[in-house]
């Protein structure tokens, strides 16, 4: 097909560009369906001059590689509102002051979640320089103390602050964000230790735009949940390991927080339904509620959520379930959306087919490891909720291979679906076939399924993003090639351990452009040929591993740092790569997290010499016999700019079969 003519010339001989007819509103809508993919904006931005003005202008967010290239991009993109750093370790104080000094009041959040080496002078001149400054993930920053949250405190107009894992950060520091952020809506102190009843209580009291509040973790008791449970806009409160929070102290509360959407009391082992009815007293709008990991399941339990008529959501995740605490859980007047039940001791077929009976519009269900359901549960789900699209039942092993037909003949609005180690069949994904909306498929450790199945998923299912197959050793070249003939927008896939898998299937994927996850440790007939082939098609390539692939060498690694400069996370432990190969990937600049174990190519001096050379990694992995690199000055240097060493000292482990490593699992679960 010819294609479109954008210029043409007129009588006179002018040059008429027909884009220049179409106003920056219209180019900006263009920009917007092309927002995913970076590499589709830079293709734009390339064509000419005002193409390459227009989208410096329309970009709003930015996720800089690193820290010494945030100068010229603020110049280039001069409307950025929100700032990712996220892949920048180490960003410090001047960093922050060229951010508020170019962006200003254009700025309206930033993600510093993964840095470090800042101090509160940086956040100062942010919340100075910043006035429309509303979001500011500190996440991890694990340095910050009382003084920097004074000075976040100067942010007037912020709405969202994430404190995850700010372990030093005291009540007094809370207590001052409390009083300088009166516009709050969303806090996350969650791991925050040194927060108290006080610091939380001081949020409650001054804070009363508060829209959703994140105590995980902290040592706070009864005294502070009175203030919360008063806020009026309240809607997600997430209590997850308050261990001292007990069923006496919410027992003295009279009543609950009316506008509360979502409550998370997981891990919260010292609450029954006593304490939990208190809480929930009151809630007129209650949709989601996660009490995994915590207290027994029983009738009284389940009598006690009854109320609720607003509820979508339960999770009950790790929980020891009865019977009875679940046929009243399906005596419920409501009908779920969401139950997750996954590693729940106790559930049987009676209880679970009770419940689905009843809750029969159930969209997503999660019965991961309940080892003691049967075909009879299994038909009742089916039955009762045609209308799942997300079925998690990982290792259900006492499910019958002919139950999972049932699957694909009744539930083909499926979306997600999970079938690790089960006794699934090829007659089984030849009804899974049917659920032509599936984008996620788990099937491994299916030691029953062959090329023949997976063809038919290959064949109807053509909206698959991610296909697991880890150690389904019955999957060959043939099966991969329906896969990648038919799932052309196929984003992740694991093949490891599947013995049989050579190069073609690698060239058959290569023709999947949109993968950007890889998995293929243990697969002993893979080379550097079908490697090369992935990195030339698969550009968009971000997680490798190709652990104990020991035919891979130096011949991959070019091809892969010169067509994948997206890629960030790499395993090459086990492989035959040398130092040559590793130097070749220095030039990956997204490359964050580098595993190289047991490389029998890899020498000390090769190493010192590659290293140093990669600039953005975060994690490096390394056997402990080179732990004597860290007195050489350019390795220093790597751990100056936030570089982490793990040390391992495991020695070469040998594969097993497949089938031999299930057995070996079964024995350690009886």
């Amino acid at each position: 097909m010819k294609r479109p003519k954008l210029m043409e010339a007129d009588s006179n001989g002018n040059i008429t560009n027909f884009f220049d007819l179409l106003s920056e509103e219209i180019i900006f809508s263009i920009l917007d369906f092309i927002d995913r993919n970076p590499l589709d904006r830079k293709s734009f931005s390339l064509v000419c001059k005002s193409f390459y003005s227009i989208e410096s202008k329309h970009r709003r967010a930015l996720k800089p590689l690193h820290q010494k290239h945030l100068h010229r991009l603020l110049i280039r993109y001069p409307h950025v509102s929100h700032i990712d750093l996220s892949l920048c370790p180490r960003v410090d104080d001047g960093s922050l002051t060229v951010i508020s000094n170019s962006c200003k009041d254009s700025l309206r959040s930033i993600d510093l979640s993964r840095s470090r080496f800042f101090s509160c002078n940086g956040l100062m001149s942010l919340a100075l320089n910043c006035k429309n400054l509303v979001g500011i993930d500190l996440s991890n920053a694990k340095e910050l103390r009382d003084a920097a949250a004074a000075t976040v405190a100067e942010a007037k107009n912020l709405e969202r602050l994430w404190l995850a894992r700010c372990k030093l950060i005291s009540d007094m520091g809370v207590g001052c964000i409390a009083v300088g952020c009166r516009k709050l809506k969303l806090i996350s102190l969650k791991w925050c230790l040194g927060v108290t009843d006080l610091g939380v209580g001081l949020i409650a009291v001054k804070c009363k735009e508060i829209r959703t509040l994140d105590l995980s973790f902290l040592p706070i008791t009864n005294e502070c949940l009175p203030s919360i449970l008063k806020l009026q806009y309240l809607e997600d409160l997430i209590l997850e390991g308050c261990f001292s929070i007990n069923d006496d102290s919410l027992a003295a509360i009279k009543h609950g927080c009316k506008s509360l959407k979502n409550l998370d009391m997981s891990s919260c082992h010292n609450v029954s339904h006593v304490g939990l009815s208190s809480l929930i007293s009151g809630t007129e709008d209650l949709r989601q509620l996660n009490l995994a990991y915590g207290s027994l399941v029983t009738l009284d339990l389940a009598n006690s959520l009854k109320e609720l008529s607003t509820l979508q959501t339960l999770k009950l995740d790790g929980c020891m379930v009865t019977c009875a605490g679940l046929k009243a859980i399906g005596n419920w007047c409501i009908s779920l959306k969401e139950l997750s039940l996954s590693k729940c001791l106790g559930v049987t077929d009676e209880g679970l087919s009770y419940v689905v009976t009843k809750h029969t519009e159930l969209k997503k269900l999660d019965i991961t490891c309940c080892r003691k359901i049967t075909d009879v549960a299994i038909t009742c789900v089916t039955n009762s909720c045609s209308n799942l699209t997300s079925l998690r039942m990982e290792s259900c092993t006492l499910v019958p291979r002919e139950a999972f037909g049932l699957i694909g003949q009744r539930c083909q609005l499926l979306e997600e679906l999970d079938m690790t180690d089960n006794e699934i069949d090829d007659e089984g994904l030849k009804s899974i076939s049917r659920c032509s909306n599936l984008s996620i498929l788990k099937l491994g450790i299916c030691l029953n399924i062959s090329d023949e199945g997976l063809a038919l998923i290959g064949m109807y299912c053509s909206q698959l993003t991610e296909l697991d197959l880890y150690r389904s050793a019955g999957i060959t070249d043939l099966g991969i090639l329906s896969i990648a003939c038919g799932c052309r927008d196929l984003q992740s896939i694991n093949i490891s351990y599947c013995n049989d898998i050579t190069d073609s299937s690698l060239i058959s994927l290569s023709k999947c452009p949109s993968l950007t996850t890889f998995e293929s440790r243990g697969c002993p007939l893979l080379t550097s040929l079908g490697l090369a082939a992935i990195a030339v098609g698969c550009k968009q390539l971000n997680k490798l591993d190709i652990k104990k692939c020991h035919d891979i060498d130096d011949a991959a690694m070019l091809p892969l740092a010169h067509f994948c400069q997206n890629l960030r996370q790499i395993n090459l432990s086990y492989t035959s790569v040398t130092d040559v190969g590793l130097l070749s990937l220095a030039c990956l600049s997204c490359l964050q997290s580098l595993t190289i174990l047991h490389l029998k190519g890899l020498t000390l001096n090769g190493l010192a010499a590659a290293l140093p050379t990669f600039r953005g990694l975060r994690k490096v992995k390394l056997h402990a016999n080179f732990k004597s690199l860290l007195s050489c000055p350019s390795f220093r240097n790597l751990g100056v700019h936030g570089c982490v060493f793990e040390w391992r000292d495991k020695e070469f482990q040998a594969e097993l079969d497949p089938k031999c490593w299930k057995l070996q699992v079964e024995d350690i679960i009886q």
